[in-house]
């Protein structure tokens, strides 16, 4: 009898022991953030707040603003290019302003995500100041959160129109 009630105490004890013992984090505000359910309706309302400010941006000519929404680690993956990182990316921007693009418009047509991503397809649509279309295609985009913040990790763009002959 001794013997039985000595394993039983004693493997409740080791139960215990492991259990106060486990390698179980606190939550911290971040980790509560991460692991809460993906807000779909906010995270549209989120896009389009910042889709209208680049297209402000774009037409002001404002590329060290639109530069701004992309994370220092972040890449530009267009047609006919090497990837575009980092530093590289306010150039991109750069050359489309000084070649006419006055005009920006951008329509999202689904948002998917599981924190800390949110992933962004849609169409876009570039116009000069004269109104006229200069090019028009789809995106998908990956915007990361780091530090409370949402910038673009990777921005994926090609044209819809035929290519020139």
């Amino acid at each position: 009898m001794n013997s039985k009630l000595f394993f039983i105490v004693a493997v409740f004890l080791m139960t215990a022991f492991i259990a106060c013992n486990s390698n179980v984090q606190p939550k911290t505000n971040e980790n509560i953030i991460n692991e809460s359910p993906f807000d779909k309706k906010w995270a549209k309302d989120f896009i389009d707040s910042i889709n209208t400010e680049f297209s402000e941006q774009i037409a002001a000519g404002d590329t060290i603003a639109v530069a701004s929404h992309y994370w220092p680690d972040a890449e530009l993956l267009l047609d006919n290019s090497e990837p575009i990182k980092g530093g590289g990316i306010i150039n991109v921007w750069a050359s489309l302003v000084k070649m006419g693009v006055k005009g920006m418009k951008f329509n999202t047509t689904d948002i998917a995500g599981s924190l800390p991503y949110i992933i962004e397809t849609g169409t876009y649509e570039m116009k000069d100041e004269k109104k006229s279309v200069l090019d028009r295609g789809k995106y998908v985009v990956i915007w990361e959160r780091r530090n409370n913040e949402w910038k673009l990790y990777r921005d994926i763009g090609c044209t819809s129109l035929p290519a020139a002959k």
